[in-house]
């Protein structure tokens, strides 16, 4: 019975190992250059305000916006609890602060997890896109990676910053949400 109780732990661990390894692997990655579009996936808006995480979203977009100038912007994030508007219009209003064209943004407001954000917002992609980014807190890039390849978008992640202070509960988070879409995947 120990035995079977520490194989099962051991068998936890090695499997945590493994997210934790592909997460670090695309946290670190770098987004293809001059994309056909960027969807920045929305996150909490305290009231009126994006949160840390989300503002570190939509600073990582404008950054990668600005120097790529054809890649057209995808903001997706529906208005969930406490918040007083759409994520998807906070983060229109941050990347025109700090100096993306409005004309280069398209909101996608209706979704309320990362899997809706992805499918909504891949119904916004220009005709003829070969090629797009997920822009995203850097523990949430690999999953949100995999969730777009498996609605048959091509793309790469833009890793943002994840605040420090969310950072444990972030990535229990993940580790929970990725294993709840690997076995969404296989069943």
């Amino acid at each position: 019975m120990q035995f079977a109780a520490a194989g099962l732990l051991l068998s936890a661990l090695i499997y945590l190992f493994c997210i934790h390894v592909k997460i670090q692997e695309y946290a670190g990655a770098e987004p293809a250059p001059d994309a056909d579009y960027l969807i920045v996936l929305g996150a909490r808006v305290n009231g009126d305000v994006p949160s840390h995480a989300l503002q570190n979203r939509i600073d990582t977009a404008a950054d990668y916006l600005k120097k790529n100038r054809k890649t057209l912007a995808i903001v997706s994030g529906g208005r969930g609890n406490g918040e007083n508007r759409t994520e998807a219009d906070a983060m229109r209003e941050g990347l025109i602060r700090l100096g993306v064209e409005s004309s280069r943004i398209v909101l996608e407001s209706e979704s309320s997890s990362t899997a809706e954000n992805i499918a909504f917002s891949k119904k916004l992609v220009p005709n003829g896109a070969k090629h797009g980014v997920i822009a995203t807190n850097d523990f949430h890039v690999y999953r949100s990676v995999a969730i777009a390849s498996q609605v048959g978008l091509k793309v790469t992640g833009l890793p943002a910053k994840t605040p420090t202070v969310i950072l444990v509960k972030s990535y229990l988070r993940e580790y929970l949400s990725i294993t709840n879409f690997y076995l969404r995947s296989v069943l």
